[in-house]
């Protein structure tokens, strides 16, 4: 998910775009030509970023129509690819994918990546990872997908042991209490930022960083997006599994990756976001990865 945070939805046109399930599901629908007349509907959470209008402007050129339809609520997106209501998204990672397939058993696939987002730890009385005392306490959010990464952001900066290595589905309950040098307590992801005043330190998503008054560089560690601990938390375009290999969207993806868009991109994370590449095949196989685990 692009940075996982709350944003105002449109709420006409979710309205509209949803009301079209009406006319079929996704075995009827056929992707979008692209045309003025039959535009590429395109489900985001973050259409207000000044990148999304370089996009549509760069897309315009090249003689394709797109139509941004704005969510708050992260499941929508992903259920509106199913039913034929959009042609693409543009919001998750691959883990919270492998979290909609498997629950859904849908087939929704990753056509290329956008960026992985750093996690970082932060802290108001340590300047550094050596500086927590043991038998410290640091806050990490307690929703599944970020609470796993974040146990294993904990174990990547030596604070904690995770059973078994970790996996992205790894829970407090895995933390070796006697191998760990802290301790952990699990809370909603807003109040993390808060938390600080009451913990040695917390991992916080960087959409709630800027609640501290912080920035990503006062980060005391963050993980390395090119880990392959970091892989389930690539951002992506996604397609319905029969619409993969679709040659309009391919030309939406390179207009993503082209250097105006990607400038926009890492400006509207506050400087965080580091673009990937990874190919298709690359995206699918480590979806199917995570998606096998998860079974």
């Amino acid at each position: 998910m692009s940075r996982f945070t709350s944003f105002l939805t449109t709420g006409l046109a979710v309205t509209a775009v949803l009301a079209l399930s009406a006319c079929g599901g996704a075995d009827e629908a056929a992707p979008a030509t692209g045309s003025a007349d039959d535009p590429v509907r395109i489900g985001v959470v973050n259409s207000g970023d000044d990148y999304w209008t370089t996009f549509t402007d760069l897309a315009e050129e090249e003689g394709i129509s797109v139509e941004l339809v704005n969510f708050s609520d992260y499941q929508l997106p992903n259920q509106g690819l199913t039913d034929g209501d959009l042609d693409l998204n543009q919001f998750q990672h691959l883990q919270f994918l492998a979290n909609y397939n498997t629950a859904t058993g849908s087939d929704l696939t990753p056509i290329a990546a956008t960026a992985v987002y750093p996690l970082g730890l932060y802290s108001l009385k340590h300047d550094s990872v050596e500086d927590i005392p043991d038998g410290g306490e640091i806050a990490i959010p307690n929703d599944d997908t970020n609470q796993a990464r974040a146990l294993l952001v904990l174990q990547e900066a030596g604070l904690v042991a995770l059973r078994d290595g970790g996996s992205a589905f790894s829970t407090p309950a895995d933390v070796l209490e006697d191998e760990s040098k802290v301790t952990v307590t699990p809370v909603d992801a807003a109040q993390t930022a808060l938390a600080l005043q009451d913990v040695d330190a917390s991992i916080i998503n960087n959409d709630f960083v800027g609640d501290a008054d912080l920035t990503a560089e006062d980060a005391i560690y963050s993980d390395d997006p090119d880990s392959s601990a970091a892989e389930p938390y690539i951002n992506v375009w996604v397609a319905r599994g029969a619409d993969a290999d679709n040659e309009v969207f391919q030309q939406l993806v390179e207009i993503y990756h082209s250097p105006e868009v990607e400038e926009g991109v890492i400006e509207a994370s506050g400087g965080t976001g580091v673009i990937k590449d990874n190919s298709a095949a690359e995206l699918q196989e480590i979806l199917a990865g995570i998606q096998e685990d998860a079974s």
